[in-house]
């Protein structure tokens, strides 16, 4: 296949027609492709899916990670290990494009591969990488580990990103209409590409953006200077940096650079846009500001048949499949635990990345309340922990681990590894209930909850991210309502969080399953169809070229 003057290879949608590049530090697109660690990943891979069921004019720009994220074993006592293999894809086309671009002022090779649409079903996916034997050692180890722990090499992971994909794109000659970063990682884009459009007004015409990030202190800051040695503003001096930018002081805030750069910017929920706005207003020259609400793919995620049994209203059927699929999920938590679960257990599953503010060990801070919904012969429960903390996150690797020795107590508790996109569709098939209890408004959009009603899950959440635009609580979700946080401690807040979780626990969840199955089935089937109707990927890709291209 011939990569110069590349077109997308299908027939693309008119109403698609308008060419966009889209950067992202990690797409998630399918199992065996192992370039992400969470969320943003998980968003982008589902996106990149809509943009070829929508046969949309859009290329992925990436980075092939040799060493993945990491890959989550044991130790000897069950704890986490952090462990890092080459991961070996021949799925993966070689384009033949070699170029250099300059990190630290110095020369670095890099070669573009590529991930064809019918391989799994996506638009087509150009992965960089400088693992070649022309380069030095250390230029070589810049795609070797998704955000590297060290501060030099995740900045030349975001040159590479951003100045690499700007460049490769020329090298394509695909000339995007619209250049979308994906948050703010490859903002080094912009800088290449004001060297080649020599103007401002021209760059802000070209670039849009997408934040993530709900709190100012979570977006990403760099000494300015060391940005500057290595080669991030393409050539720019300090002071240039300074003017174009608008940043005066020594943290270079790429975020704010992009919010300044681009026409347009998104949130990614209808919350997460007003916090977003809010946040930013403060600061001169910002972009717009809007909402496109995140959203997942039903064709990868869904499982169909519980879909086509609940549409025709076979309830037997339905259960059959139900209890079929958390029998299947318990054989993963057997091979690693040794505990044997029961699919007509009420099942809690809280999945996803280790982060302080989403509390894992949410349950376990009452644990006279826990001990008692553990060891109720009545309303008896099971509970799943899976997830990465981040490797170098010690009080996350902490919980993870506290909550492997708590495990070992217990016959109904169990505690994954290995949290990737198989896993995860596993546990959401296990799960009856859905936790969800990030610390409100820390949560952008997040969408575990999404896929997991698509598999007949029940949210119960925090009422934060995606949540107040599907939640009807007792109808397709249990949600705490929201108290008013502004005023309380963050010990304040965790209390009444809690308290509320429990009570819905306690009074609601527990008694429907048990003693009212049939209502519990239907809130199951409620919250599957309301996902679809504004929570399913084609909705989000359509209004990203809607409100965000145009």
């Amino acid at each position: 296949m011939n990569f110069r003057n590349f077109q997308v290879p299908y027939q693309v949608n008119e109403r698609y027609a308008k060419k966009v590049a889209y950067f992202s530090m990690e797409f998630a697109v399918h199992q065996p492709l192992k370039i992400y660690s969470g969320g943003l990943g998980f968003l982008s891979g589902s996106h990149l899916r809509s943009a070829y069921e929508l046969r949309q004019n859009m290329i992925g720009i990436g980075i092939l990670w040799k060493f993945g994220y990491y890959d989550q074993a044991r130790n000897q006592d069950q704890t986490l290990q952090v462990t890092w293999t080459e991961k070996i894809y021949n799925f993966l086309e070689d384009t033949g494009i070699r170029y250099q671009i300059l990190i630290h002022d110095s020369p670095v090779w890099v070669k573009a591969m590529y991930l064809p649409p019918t391989t799994f079903n996506t638009a087509p996916l150009f992965l960089l990488s400088t693992d070649l034997p022309e380069n030095d050692y250390i230029s070589q180890t810049i795609t070797h580990r998704l955000y590297d722990a060290n501060v030099a090499t995740k900045v030349a992971q975001f040159i590479l990103l951003g100045v690499g994909g700007a460049k490769l794109i020329d090298e394509l000659g695909f000339n995007p209409d619209r250049y979308h970063l994906n948050e703010a990682h490859g903002l080094s884009a912009a800088f290449y590409l004001l060297n080649k459009f020599k103007s401002l007004d021209t760059l802000r015409e070209h670039l849009v953006f997408t934040t993530h990030t709900p709190e100012e202190a979570g977006n990403e800051k760099h000494d300015i200077y060391l940005c500057h040695k290595m080669s991030y503003f393409c050539g720019l001096s300090i002071d240039e940096v300074r003017k174009v930018t608008g940043i005066q002081d020594d943290l270079f805030n790429h975020s704010l650079a992009a919010l300044r750069f681009a026409r347009l910017a998104n949130g990614v929920s209808e919350l997460h846009g007003h916090v977003s706005r809010e946040m930013w207003q403060k600061y001169p020259g910002v972009c717009p500001i809007i909402s496109i609400t995140n959203a997942q793919n039903l064709r990868y995620w869904a499982d169909k048949q519980l879909y086509r049994f609940s549409d025709e209203q076979n309830h037997e059927k339905f259960d059959d499949r139900k209890k079929w699929l958390k029998w299947r999920a318990f054989e993963i938590v057997a091979d690693q635990t040794g505990k044997q679960f029961n699919p007509d257990t009420l099942t809690i599953v809280w999945a996803r990345r280790f982060a302080g503010y989403k509390r894992a060990d949410f349950l376990t801070q009452n644990m006279a309340r826990f001990e008692k919904l553990i060891n109720d012969n009545n309303y008896p429960v099971q509970i799943i922990w899976a997830g990465k903390p981040y490797p170098s996150d010690y009080p996350a690797i902490n919980q993870f681990n506290h909550l492997v020795s708590l495990s070992k107590n217990y016959k109904n508790i169990a505690v994954l590894t290995g949290y990737e996109l198989a896993l995860s569709k596993r546990l959401k098939q296990a799960a009856d209930v859905w936790l969800n209890n990030p610390r409100v408004p820390r949560e952008a959009s997040g969408t575990s909850g999404m896929t997991a009603a698509m598999n007949g899950a029940v949210n119960l959440s925090t009422d934060d991210g995606w949540i107040p635009e599907f939640a009807d609580h007792g109808n397709n979700s249990f949600v705490v309502p929201k108290g008013n946080y502004a005023s309380m401690s963050t010990e304040e807040q965790d209390q009444y969080d809690l308290d509320k979780l429990y009570e819905i626990l306690e009074n609601e969840i527990l008694p429907l399953y048990y003693n009212n199955y049939h209502t519990w089935r239907q809130i199951v089937q409620n919250g599957m169809r309301d996902v679809l109707l504004k929570f399913e990927s084609n909705r989000m890709a359509d209004e990203y070229y809607e409100l965000l291209y145009k």
